[in-house]
Formats: C-alpha cells, structure tokens, sequence
C-alpha cells in the first residue's frame, strides 16, 4: 500500500540547486533511510515531505487521511505546558481516556468518575495502551510528568518529542538524526522497538548500527541523483561498490569511443548528410558521458602533533560532586602514551564534567589533575563552533593564521585547508550563519585539528555529520599517534577506533574495561539475568508504607519477579545453544518459535511488572 509519493521535487537557494527532479515512494511497513552528504538537502527535503516547506518544481502526493509524525531536530514543543500536558495534548482518543482514568485516580473521593472511566478504560482496551505508553515514558527517562518543558535539558526536550511520537503510533514516521541526545542505553532500546513494532519509518541518521538492524531500504542522493538499495546498511555497502565500479566502466567505455567520434568529427566535411547528424547528436551524448567525474573529494587530514613526553595526564583521589549528587568518586587514572580510551555511560553521570576536569575548565571537590608538560589538548565540545554575526567561513581559519603549519616543515593557505575540509572556494566565502549542521560541525573539527593537539578530547563528535565524512574521521583518528578520548553514543564508531572504554555509572563510579563497545555488550549480555532483574527490582520498589497495591496485585507482583527470572534463564539457555551450534538443524526451527514466545512473554510480563512497580511509586 503506497503512503507518499514524492514526484519530480526540486528546491534551489538562490543560484545554489540543492537537488533536481527527485522522485521516490514511501509504502506500508517501510523502514527507509536517507543517506545524502551534508549540505544536499536532507532536512529540506523532510521538511518538504511534512509540508513544511515546499518544493520549487514537482509534488508530494499522500493517501488521505495518513497520519504522518515528523521527529525535527528543533522541536515545537510549548514551553508553558507539563511533560503531562505535552503528552495527553493530542486528538488520540486512547489518550484521552487514559487521561481521564489517571484524573480519576487522583480524586478517588469521587466514585462516579471512578467508574465511568474504568468502564470507557474496558470498553476502549487501553489497558495495553498505557502499559506501553508508560513503558515508553520509563524507557525514555521521563517518569516524573509534572516537569515544566521549559525546565528540561536539550536532550530531555528531545526525548520527549520521541516519546509523543510513539505514543500516538502515526501511520508514517518521519525522524531526523533520531539517535541525537540518546545514550546508548536508549538508543539500543529503540532499536528493539522499531524491529519489532509494524510501523512505517523515513528517516536520516549517521548511525550505522541502526541502519544496519532496522532498515530494510536505503535510498542515496549522490551527485544529484537518487539511487534504492532493498536491503540494510551492509547490503548497501556491497551494492554502492558494484554500482560505482559499473559506472567507472562505463565512463571508460565511453572516452574510448570519445576519442574515435572525435577524430570522425574532425574529417567529417561542412555538409553533412541527415544520416551524419544524427551521429554527431550521438557524439555530443557521448562527450556528455566521457567528461563525467565523481566529486568524491576526501578530507585530507593532517596535523603537525607535538611530541608526547614521558608524563601524559595523571587523576588521583579525585572527586565531584554537585549539590548532593556524586558524579567523581576518588577516581584514580595514570594515562599511558597513544592511549585510546572511549566513554560511556548514561545521561546525566558525569561524562562531560569528567573531560571539562581533564582540560581544567572545572576545579575538583578533592585529589588533583597532573598534565604532563607537553600537553596540548584539542578539545571538540557539544556546544560546537561560536559563530560571529557577519563572518564568513574562510574568516574563522584566517583567526589562526593566513598559513597553517603542516608535518615535516610544510604549511598550506587558510583557502587550501579548507578545500581539504570539503570547503570549496565558492563556499569559503559563504556566511558561517548559512552553514548546515554537518557543515558548521565539519568547520569546527577543521579549528580543532589545526591547532595541532597531541591530546584529543572528542565530545559527542559524529551528532550531524554525514556517513561519509565520518568513514574520513574515522580513517583519520585510526592513524592519529597522539592520546584520544571520545565520548560517543555511535557504536559503530566507537567499535572502530577505541581500545577500552571508562564506563560511568551512577554515584560517581568509573569502571575500566578492556575492548571496544561491542565487546562490553557481550559482556553485559553475559551476566546472569536474574542480577538484572534483581538490580530493576531494588531501584524501583518503594517502602512498603507508600504501596498502593491490593493484596492481590502484591500477590501477582512477586510472582512476575519469579516468571520474568526463570524466563530469561531459559532464553540465556536457549542463546546459548545457538550461539555454539548445539542445536540439530530439523529443530532449529521449533526452537526458534520458542524462544520467540520466551521473548514476546518477557515483554508483556515486565510491562505488567513496571505499571505495578509504578502504582507502588505514585
């Protein structure tokens, strides 16, 4: 079933042409990634399809009555209003229903309003609707809805959006850069969501790993046009190195033949018969093919690092805290020279104050910080590029010199170093306040880089840059000599270029772990499931004085911890055998199913366990 039909759209700036008689379709139960370099129009061209923006030649054509949801990068959130209010503000009839019922429960007095919503509850099935609705709010870390929007962080802001989204189930979801402000907790969990949910997804994204586990279709905008690739982020791989290989055949192909239409056109005389022009219609079509060249420029990345001396950076007995929360507990750390160290952990544990005590922008509570003397720290922040009313991008270069040293004695111009960051001489003198996300992050790595760190401290530095200039950083920071330390919600990156990771957890602990973040998944996935659900258990039951649970829902509560335990005891098992082929082929199949059923239980029975464990709570 077709949902939208994007029909021969173009959009310009001025002389500037974004792109040129696009056309695709979005059909039921698609989950569909964009994958275009920055600056081409990706969010343009979703602004386009949710009718915020419109295109200069061409149509958007939806099926009536299509519910479409669009997750922007700036939401339009109303800051006056509750996380309650923001949620239950909908035309979604189930919403409101629930919104009654929860009214009703906080007037208990009136019995009246008590049971009228508890019948439209039964007679509507929302009982499976605010489980899952709840569950998402849990998901999502944003339990408590009587917080002003006004009052939330840029990443609680952008949870909340996802959150109203899915909460209200849209026929087509529309999402841009969807995994940004996540922590990988979340975003791993999400994942699992959109796997396993029949919904319709068009979205941009940089991470790889979501690519790969949830979308079935890939469509590129290159070099102006659009090419479909039926399958995951893999897949697309694969085919993208066939189509260019044919591509470069062609044009190969087509210079040979360039170069005998030439000579041909050279003798031919001034008269030429009907049968001759149609040839040199054909060799003007030729030429066409012959002279065509791919602008795959790469970032040339190349720095003039100081020499790391004997001491790099030394933490000892150090702390922090802020107001009663401990985010740094005697931490003790000696760096060691060409360390590769990535960091993770979730929201709201210390990550960012940890690398601002590194670089001294925050003092500690106690212990010290040693840097060794020729440090020069490189430090690329969340808050990105400060940009100047009026100056243009070649003006943010020349602030660090009209030459910019290189290794072995070499310099380059401010207008040569930018064309090696994907800055053409056109854009060099475009205003910085007209850049795009990608590009103003691009910009920024480029000040970054020039300054020659020998200590690098990247900060969340794959939010808004495209696939391909990350494959570049990627490359580059594979070859970088000095010390690195990243923090990054991208997995696939992650997995590329660190050696360990610090895992931040809660009450100021820092764990050292060897191997890269699909290691630490292993890991995790290793440990006995019953601690899980033991940890779950303790962090959200509540003193039995505030339990507002009847006997027989205390009753059914115990007995889901017992359930939920001995299921994911048998999936583990079940894990297991498959993983080392223990299992004989005919029954591969019998189990499979089975281990489904394990999985689909686990869920419904943790949603029950979390709406008890939350009636506890309120």
């Amino acid at each position: 079933m077709n949902y939208l039909s994007v029909e021969n759209i173009s959009k310009s700036y001025g002389e500037k042409v974004l792109f040129q008689d696009i056309s695709f379709g979005i059909n039921k139960d698609q989950k569909i990634a964009f994958i275009a370099k920055n600056g081409t129009g990706k969010t343009t061209i979703l602004n386009i399809l949710v009718g915020n923006d419109s295109p200069d030649d061409g149509q958007v054509v939806s099926r009536k009555g299509l519910h479409i949801a669009y997750l922007a990068q700036t939401d339009q959130l109303n800051s006056e209003q509750t996380i309650e209010e923001a949620i239950f503000n909908s035309d979604n009839k189930a919403l409101k229903i629930i919104h009654e019922y929860e009214n009703a429960l906080k007037n208990p007095e009136d019995a009246e309003a008590y049971q009228k919503a508890f019948e439209l509850m039964e007679q509507h099935h929302a009982w499976d609707f605010e489980t899952q609705f709840k569950q998402i709010l849990f998901k999502l870390k944003l339990e408590d809805i009587s917080l002003k929007v006004g009052d939330l962080s840029g990443g609680q802001r952008k949870r909340l959006s996802l959150a109203i989204i899915l909460i209200n189930k849209p026929d087509l979801l529309i999402l841009d850069e969807p995994t940004n402000h996540l922590d990988l907790e979340m975003i791993e969990w999400l994942e699992n969501y959109f796997k396993k949910e029949k919904i319709t997804l068009f979205m941009v994204t940089h991470d790889r790993y979501f690519l790969e586990r949830v979308c079935n279709e890939i469509i590129e905008l290159d070099q102006g046009k659009l090419h479909s690739y039926k399958g995951n982020y893999s897949y697309y791989l694969e085919k993208k190195e066939e189509r260019l290989a044919i591509e470069q055949t062609t044009v190969n192909k087509a210079k040979n033949l360039f170069k005998k239409e030439l000579d041909w056109m050279r003798r031919q005389p001034k008269a030429r018969t009907t049968k001759s022009k149609s040839r040199i219609d054909d060799f003007y079509h030729i030429k066409e093919q012959a002279s065509q060249r791919r602008q795959d420029h790469k970032v040339q990345l190349e720095i003039n690092m100081e020499r790391l001396g004997s001491k790099i950076l030394e933490m000892h007995n150090t702390s922090k805290s802020y107001d009663e929360k401990l985010v740094l507990d005697k931490f003790d750390y000696v760096f060691k020279r060409g360390e590769r160290i990535g960091i993770i952990g979730k929201n709201g544990t210390g990550k960012s104050t940890f690398l601002n005590i590194i670089t001294g922008n925050i003092p500690v509570d106690s212990g010290k910080v040693v840097v060794g003397e020729t440090i020069k720290f490189g430090y690329y922040t969340q808050k990105g590029i400060y940009v100047k009313e009026g100056q243009k991008v070649i003006e943010v270069i020349k602030e660090f010199g009209e030459y910019i040293p290189l290794t072995k004695g070499r310099k380059i111009s401010a207008g040569h170093l930018l064309e090696r960051f994907l800055f053409d001489r056109k854009k060099q003198y475009d205003y910085v306040e007209k850049l795009s996300g990608g590009e103003l992050k691009r910009l920024y790595l480029c000040t970054v880089l020039i300054q020659n760190p020998n200590f690098l401290i990247l900060d969340e530095p794959t939010n808004d840059l495209d696939i391909l200039t990350l494959n570049v950083l990627e490359n580059f920071l594979l070859d970088y000599p000095g010390n690195l330390l990243v923090v990054s919600h991208d997995r696939y990156f992650m997995d590329k270029i660190v050696d360990h990771l610090f895992v931040f957890e809660e009450k100021g602990v820092i764990h050292d772990f060897p191997g890269n973040y699909s290691d630490y998944r292993v890991y995790e996935d290793s440990q006995p499931k019953e601690i899980i659900i033991e940890k779950k258990i303790e962090k959200n039951t509540v003193p039995s004085s505030k339990e507002k649970l009847s006997y027989q829902e205390k009753n059914e509560f115990k007995q889901l911890e017992k359930e939920i335990t001995k299921l994911e005891k048998e999936k583990m098992i079940i894990e297991t055998q498959f993983a080392n082929n223990e299992i004989e082929s005919e029954k591969i199949n019998e189990i499979s199913q089975r281990l489904q059923l394990i999985i689909d239980g686990i869920t419904t029975k943790e949603g029950r366990w979390l709406e008890l464990s939350m009636k506890m709570e309120a």
